[in-house]
């Protein structure tokens, strides 16, 4: 017997119909994620910031999904050598990446050879959370807020220096968009790593860096270094009486560490939500929260359909930065 398109389609579907079944994308997300563990892939070295949210994060995320969420960390250049990895793994769900800005809106202006395209390369369940960033200066430059700064660095053009970890780091960046707001001349001296640009601060060896919230807020109550302003746009719960830079004569001013989830590009749609969903119940879990915040990491919980215009606004807002500061890769 033969049968014409229209008879296979009918054949298909009555055949469907009888045993239940449906479309593999559907299917595949009820499933999901089965017995196979989900690597959640961190693209820095253990210890820091991103590793630590991502550890707290997986965790719970295990429990809400009903699998087995395991973080793999994979570092080098920046961040894209993880992101690479990532951008090339099957797009099941099963291999995941805590994205910070500092890589996905940052780096790609200045690792045109990473070997991957984010426009591309990668979908979203959406933004967790974000890490505020602290301006400080050293006690002895005598400053104790952002106009007293901009005073001393207008009367000594170039004579002020401050700490950073290297071209294209949230806190370098967050400088540099500082600088570039207030028109000023403070020269960038670059160190091995974060924590010794916060020691050549905490010395006097620079007089000003962007701090990460969670290591500038005990040297803040030490008193090794004074908090000029926050990078947020609202004060930080942790420090309210430190003031916004946004208020403090420098309305929109914004530059924080996000983090979010991506996954590679061709993910199905229904698992992504089903990730989505997830992570939203983890960000909303208390002891999740006491953790993040004694980190002074907080919840911004996004979904899929609000990532597209929040990557391209922050990695054209950097991408800007970048270009009209003359950063490039030392």
């Amino acid at each position: 017997m033969r049968l014409n398109r229209r008879g296979l389609c009918t054949a298909a579907l009555g055949l469907l119909a009888a045993t239940g079944s449906r479309p593999a994308g559907a299917q595949s997300a009820d499933a999901y994620p089965g017995n196979r563990p989900v690597t959640l892939v961190v693209a820095w070295a253990p210890g820091g910031s991103t590793d630590f949210v991502a550890r707290v994060v997986a965790q719970q995320l295990s429990k809400e999904l009903n699998g087995n969420v395991v973080v793999d960390n994979r570092p080098g250049a920046s961040g894209t050598v993880g992101h690479a990895s990532v951008a090339r793994a099957r797009p099941d769900g099963h291999t995941l990446l805590l994205g910070v800005n500092s890589t996905y809106a940052m780096a790609r202006h200045l690792f045109p050879q990473r070997g991957y395209d984010d426009d591309k390369a990668f979908a979203s369940a959406g933004r967790l959370a974000v890490s505020p960033i602290f301006l400080c200066v050293n006690p002895k430059l005598g400053v104790n807020d952002i106009q007293g700064l901009i005073a001393k660095a207008k009367a000594q053009p170039g004579k002020l220096s401050y700490g950073s970890s290297g071209a294209g780091s949230s806190a370098h960046l967050a400088t540099e968009l500082f600088l570039r707001s207030a028109g000023i001349d403070v020269q960038n001296v670059t160190y091995r790593g974060g924590a010794p640009a916060v020691q050549a601060l905490i010395t006097g060896e620079v007089e000003m860096a962007f701090v990460d919230g969670v290591t500038a807020l005990p040297l803040m109550a030490d008193k090794k270094i004074v908090a000029l302003g926050v990078s947020t746009p609202e004060r930080n719960p942790l420090a309210p009486e430190v003031p916004t830079i946004a208020e403090s004569d420098f309305p929109g001013y914004e530059a924080t560490s996000d983090f979010a989830l991506l996954a590679p590009a061709g993910t199905p749609a229904p698992i992504l939500r089903k990730l989505a969903a997830a992570t939203a119940a983890t960000m909303r879990n208390p002891e999740v929260l006491e953790r993040l915040r004694q980190n002074s990491i907080f919840p911004t919980v996004g979904t899929p359909e609000e990532w597209p215009a929040y990557f391209a606004a922050e990695s054209a807002k950097w991408g800007d930065v970048i270009k009209t500061r003359g950063i490039t890769l030392e």
